[in-house]
């Protein structure tokens, strides 16, 4: 049995598919979300999400939401990315531009906060590309 998910992003609809299983983190740890699972709203963080479509989809998101009722999911996430698309080389440079940003912490102009979740999304994205 599959039921049916919504991605969006700010953008815009990312995805509109059927799946089994959704996979995401929230701060309170890993959640499965099955056909017919009780309604919910999860707070996501910067992780991987996985989906069973046709076959098992990996994906980089930075955060979101995730809201389920009546065998419909909807995610609301800022930024999300398929394993098969993240580009590693670009990845590891925006890793290296957040780590050079948080060293200039003394810098009025860097905000440290946005620095460090440009780190937290970089090293997601590294991760799930290599397979972790």
């Amino acid at each position: 049995m599959k039921f049916d998910v919504t991605i969006n992003t700010p953008q815009g609809l990312y995805k509109q598919t059927k799946a089994s299983i959704v996979n995401v983190v929230s701060p309170d740890g890993q959640r499965g979300i099955l056909p017919n699972h009780m309604p919910i709203v999860v707070s996501l963080t910067v992780s991987k999400m996985t989906m069973d479509e046709e076959e098992r989809e990996t994906y980089a998101i930075s955060g979101g939401v995730l809201y389920f009722r009546n065998n419909r999911c909807t995610i609301l996430v800022p930024a999300i990315e398929n394993v098969r698309d993240i580009d590693l080389e670009r990845a590891e440079k925006a890793r290296e531009r957040a780590e050079e940003r948080l060293r200039q912490v003394n810098d009025e102009h860097i905000d440290m906060v946005r620095a460090q979740v440009s780190l937290q999304r970089a090293i997601n994205r590294i991760s799930i590309k290599n397979g972790r």
